[in-house]
């Protein structure tokens, strides 16, 4: 197995279109949750979300690519071009084929095949846009990202439902590490902020009905009552540390450890002991040789629905023992919503900053604590804390579990 390590990271999210932009608010404490601007939203159950705000795909993507591109795929093109700029990599003609594009998405183009309905039943069928299937089907954020950049290796896109980001991240560095690719971008996009897609998802009372952008995506509270939606991508640029060192690359972080499975259990909701995810986390450790009491924070799925908050928290408990209460476990969500298939690539981004700065970001929205949620959730503010080793996870519709362990860079 050759070791693999992070060269880039790219970022586009509700609370900023960049990596240092992402990761100040996460500091700051800020979120991106606000009154859905996407579609009226009126007569709905749900009028909260968290979209990505001022983006501007044009700095990147010429306009006259934009019209045939989803929102899904403009989200990773931007963050893989500054995933790739911020690793220094160049994509050649000698090494394209051995550069991968590993990607997830929850659902694809969703925005154009909610626009193309419409279109079908006002216009028929000879009116349709002659670019609808490639643009919504969801393997184009990888295709898209390697058809802008060049790279002619292993390029396809995972659908795990909330757990693809993480897969995207996992798949890539076993590919990397077992020598079939050199290099990849990693990671998930999504664009599913509509209202087929938000309506549905109310319909599964999954998502909060809450009015109060503050207090509507709370992590491991007692009175949490569903997921925010988010939008975004999240991108990391990897490669083999032989390759890293031979050009001189700034390292950010090495990626050491992967595990998934499946809970073979329920169609939407989690093993309510969360052993698939304990045993995710702890493949992730073995893979690694890393002990319970040798990892530093834990960047939880932390979706803020009743089940998923305590059936992760048990899976923590399972795969640490008593270390579980030593250790930081938090969950952006408060500051970005769920990104659905982009989660685990967004928070691969803040897991790869949080090892590199020592600091743990906060759990937003958590003021009353569940008391089937009592680890250390880091409620309200962040905090300077030593990460040698973090882990994170997602879990998805399914039963699918992804779990993903980074260290910090210490040298060769």
């Amino acid at each position: 197995m050759k070791r693999v390590v992070i060269t880039g990271i790219g970022a586009v999210s509700p609370i900023g279109n960049n990596v240092a932009d992402f990761w100040q608010a996460l500091k700051e404490g800020r979120h991106g949750i606000a009154p859905i601007t996407n579609f009226d939203a009126t007569d709905f159950n749900i009028s909260l979300a968290a979209e990505v705000k001022d983006f501007q795909p044009e700095d990147i993507i010429p306009k006259r690519e934009l019209k045939r591109l989803d929102k899904f795929s403009q989200y990773a093109m931007v963050a893989a071009h500054e995933a790739l700029q911020d690793s220094g990599f160049e994509i050649t003609e000698a090494n394209a084929k051995r550069i991968g594009t590993i990607m997830a998405s929850g659902i694809g183009g969703f925005e154009t095949i909610e626009s193309g309905f419409d279109r079908l039943k006002s216009k028929g069928p000879k009116r349709m846009h002659p670019l609808f299937i490639p643009m919504i089907i969801s393997n184009m954020n990888a295709g898209n990202i390697a058809i802008k950049t060049g790279a002619r290796g292993a390029s396809m896109t995972l659908n795990t439902a909330c757990a693809g980001g993480t897969n995207a991240v996992g798949e890539g560095f076993l590919k990397v590490a077992t020598g079939l690719l050199d290099g990849a971008f990693v990671g998930g996009s999504e664009a599913s902020i509509t209202s087929l897609a938000l309506s549905s998802f109310d319909a599964l009372t999954a998502m909060s009905r809450s009015e109060d952008p503050d207090h509507a995506s709370r992590p491991f509270d007692k009175d949490r009552d569903g997921f925010v939606p988010g939008e975004g991508a999240g991108i990391l640029f990897i490669e083999s540390l032989d390759s890293a060192l031979a050009r001189g690359a700034d390292i950010y972080a090495e990626i050491v450890g992967y595990g998934t499975n499946s809970d073979a259990y329920h169609i939407t909701a989690p093993l309510p002991d969360g052993e698939g995810a304990a045993d995710a986390m702890a493949d992730a450790m073995a893979m690694a040789d890393v002990k319970p009491e040798e990892i530093d924070y834990i960047n939880a799925h932390g979706t803020s629905t009743p089940t998923n908050d305590s059936a992760e928290t048990q899976s923590i408990k399972t795969v640490l023992g008593d270390h579980a209460y030593q250790v930081p476990v938090s969950s952006v969500k408060g500051n970005i919503g769920h990104l659905l298939g982009a989660a685990g690539g967004i928070e691969a981004v803040l897991l790869t900053k949080a090892i590199q700065e020592g600091y743990v970001p906060p759990t937003l929205g958590l003021e009353n604590p569940d008391e089937a949620c009592d680890l250390d959730y880091v409620p309200g503010e962040g905090r300077d804390h030593a990460i040698r080793y973090a882990l994170s996870n997602s879990l998805g519709f399914g039963g699918h579990n992804a779990s993903i362990l980074f260290k910090k860079w210490e040298g060769a």
